[in-house]
């Protein structure tokens, strides 16, 4: 009984008995969570937003976008300043930018920038790389690379970047963006051959050193400089220039992790990258949590000095020009459920949360002026709330190679508009999105140049403006359209049947029996039957390249700002059935392709506008997509999280944020205070049954021993 008293007193200090943490140290860590653990960590392969929350923080291309700054700014990062730009004809003579054949990027990067330390830099006492000529026997103490007793760093070069260039380069690993690059990048197609040559003769699974090939589009200067060579018809590409897919690779990273025994213990770059940014990744378990920890070779880095107009007012210029990062450890738990997580981030065990369909009502309501606020819950905990627009285009798509739903004539043109007009996106969001997104009327998400509000930006074929506002037109036009493309009241009027249509997803659950369920409806609205076939994503993704899906939903998250960035989706060379490319639904229309290719190579202004408003037009006409939604981000993050703007561009945010720890232990402790009347009362019925039982027991044994 003494031991529990002095067990239920130790328990009513600050610290909370139910905290999952273990950290000595927690005042500078930062709680978060992870639901699949991230497949690619490799720069020349990851390509989604899960993997780049973590390569993010750890690989750092030459540029960067602000933090602060709308919109979207690209600055330096490891470059001392911005790329000089050059212009040159097709005899590779200077030019002036109209005239130009190819345009080149003339990079200096940073002296003074160190990698992280790893045991692929480690020398031994003679000079020798330490772990570069191991074999599976060596390598069998090893799980990480924290396992390994020597590690040292070296200094960032230009060659490493590229060497980064030429993985991308190679068609064993798969490099998403190699065919834009073959396009665009000179040299970098013949590169490809050399290395599909090189690795049918090479040893499979040996390393193959990639510095004894050249590639003519990327000249190294000195140590810190380099100059890429593009075609002049691709603008953009200096956007690539802050991804990931452009950070630095070096060498003896490649040849460490190319070691035999290392893969099959998942010592492999898709699982722990080498980089120079702020954050190395130290852990990684996916069945319970990924670490990233502060690189302590990190070099000075400063919180920007300047923003938006109210940033100064938001508290997010108050550590101007201090050193970064402000965070020594960063913890992400696995966490595969969307209730859970939403009530540990309550109990203040996470230090920021999205809002689920189920939390929503919880975390926020409707203010008078129909805008967004946190309910008195929220705020009662100093919660707060971060709402954006995401440069995001979800969509539903007709695949226009089907001879039903597809095609350019006046039939099939009329069936997709009608149905563009039956299906109510808006009241998709309300239900299904609790109003977090805003309805599409084609492919460009707000933020990006070119994108309309008002009456000049609505799509006429399913809208129109009254009373100053976008209205949905009724369903009588549908039906009218419907009729005119020989489908009156959803019978096809050749052969006499109902008209069935088929829709093609992905999803299981509740949610999604309810979502398909409802678009079932929306097309039911004009009499058109809608079978629905669900299967698994991958299955899924077949269809889609393969053309033999009629209708589906897909989505497009912005790799940067700029209009080419969602148009491409359906530019007729990138049709997904016969090119691989990124048009889902194989839209291929001359005259919007010619336009594409003009606004593609133009600079931002009232020409490029005027040419974007007339693909948009082409578009709306043509109806290849029900223009779906772009969704909005609604997240909430403890008092104690400073420094929060949502930068969804930039992927390297964390380096920005700052917690006050000191002030989440005394939250926690006041949220998660334990309730120890039941505990006292069952310790008080314990002991009414046990002592007098005690008591009988010492009697009787009394008696005996007499």
């Amino acid at each position: 009984m003494l031991a529990a008293s002095t067990a239920l007193a130790a328990g009513c200090g600050e610290q909370a008995w139910n905290n999952p943490y273990s950290e000595k140290r927690p005042h500078d860590v930062l709680y978060s969570s992870f639901a699949e653990r991230p497949k690619y960590l490799d720069p020349v392969r990851s390509y989604s937003s899960d993997e780049y929350h973590f390569i993010g923080q750890i690989y750092e291309p030459v540029l960067q976008y602000h933090y602060l700054k709308r919109p979207y700014t690209l600055v330096p990062l490891t470059a001392q300043s911005m790329p000089a730009i050059g212009y040159l004809d097709r005899d590779r003579r200077p030019t002036s930018a109209d005239r130009a054949a190819y345009v080149t990027y003339d990079v200096k990067i940073k002296p003074g920038i160190l990698y992280q330390p790893h045991p692929a830099f480690a020398r031994d006492e003679r000079g020798n790389y330490a772990y570069h000529d191991m074999d599976e026997a060596d390598s069998e103490d090893f799980n990480r690379p924290a396992d390994f007793p020597l590690t040292a760093s070296r200094e960032l070069r230009s060659r490493d970047y590229l060497y980064q260039i030429k993985r991308l380069a190679d068609p064993g690993l798969y490099a998403p963006i190699a065919g834009i690059l073959s396009k665009h990048l000179v040299g970098f197609a013949e590169l490809r051959e050399q290395l599909a040559a090189a690795r049918d003769s090479h040893p499979q699974g040996e390393w193959l050193d990639l510095r004894r090939f050249d590639l003519e589009g990327v000249r190294i200067l000195g140590d810190y400089h380099y100059q890429i060579t593009v075609t002049a018809d691709y603008p953009q590409f200096i956007y690539w220039l802050a991804m990931p897919f452009f950070a630095p690779m070096p060498w003896q990273a490649d040849v460490f992790y190319s070691q035999p025994g290392l893969k099959e213990r998942n010592i492999t770059l898709n699982w722990y990258p080498v980089g120079t940014g702020a954050y190395m990744l130290s852990e990684n378990d996916p069945n319970l949590r990924m670490v990233l920890e502060r690189n302590p070779n990190f070099r000075v880095d400063l919180y920007p000095a300047a923003g938006e107009e109210t940033d100064a007012a938001r508290g997010l210029l108050r550590d101007a020009g201090a050193r970064l990062p402000f965070i020594r450890k960063a913890v992400y738990s696995l966490e595969k459920e969307n209730i859970p997580y939403w009530n540990k981030f309550l109990q203040g065990y996470y230090d920021s949360s999205g809002i689920s369909s189920d939390s929503f009502d919880q975390a926020v309501q409707m203010g008078d002026g129909g805008e967004f606020k946190l309910t008195q819950l929220m705020r009662d905990k100093s919660i707060r709330l971060s709402v954006s627009h995401q440069p995001t285009t979800i969509y539903i798509g007709f695949n226009m190679l089907d001879p039903v739903v597809g095609g350019f004539e006046e039939r099939a043109v009329k069936l997709r508009q009608a149905l563009s007009i039956a299906v109510n996106i808006e009241e998709f969001i309300s239900i299904f999105l609790n109003g977090r997104g805003i309805a599409a009327h084609g492919p460009l998400p707000p933020g990006i140049f070119g994108y309309r509000d008002g009456e000049a930006g609505i799509n006429p074929v399913v809208y129109q403006w009254r009373g100053g506002r976008a209205q949905r037109r009724p369903l009588a036009e549908a039906e009218r359209l419907l009729s005119e493309a020989g489908y009156a009241g959803g019978v096809d009027r050749r052969s006499g049947k109902p008209l069935v249509l088929y829709f093609d997803s992905v999803g299981t659950g509740p949610d999604a029996k309810s979502w398909l369920n409802w678009i079932t409806k929306q097309f039911g609205k004009i009499g058109v039957q809608l079978v629905t076939r669900n299967t698994d994503y991958n299955r899924f993704q077949e269809k889609v390249r393969s053309g033999t899906a009629q209708i589906f939903r897909w989505g497009w998250n912005a790799d940067y700002p700029d209009p080419e960035n969602f148009f491409f989706l359906l530019y007729g060379p990138n049709a997904e059935a016969r090119k691989q490319g990124e048009n889902a639904v194989n839209y291929d229309s001359p005259e919007f392709n010619e336009l594409f290719r003009t606004m593609s190579g133009m600079q931002n202004g009232p020409r490029r506008r005027a040419v974007i408003d007339r693909m948009n037009a082409i578009l709306r006409h043509d109806a290849p997509w029900i223009w779906g939604f772009h969704p909005q981000s609604f997240v909430v993050h403890h008092g104690w999280m400073k420094n929060v703007k949502p930068n969804l561009m930039a992927h390297n945010g964390l380096k920005y944020l700052r917690i006050d720890g000191r002030e989440r232990e005394r939250k926690r402790g006041e949220w998660n205070r334990p309730v120890l009347t039941p505990v006292f009362a069952a310790a008080a019925l314990l002991g009414f049954f046990v002592l007098p039982a005690v008591w009988i027991y010492h009697r009787r044994r009394h008696r005996t021993i007499l």
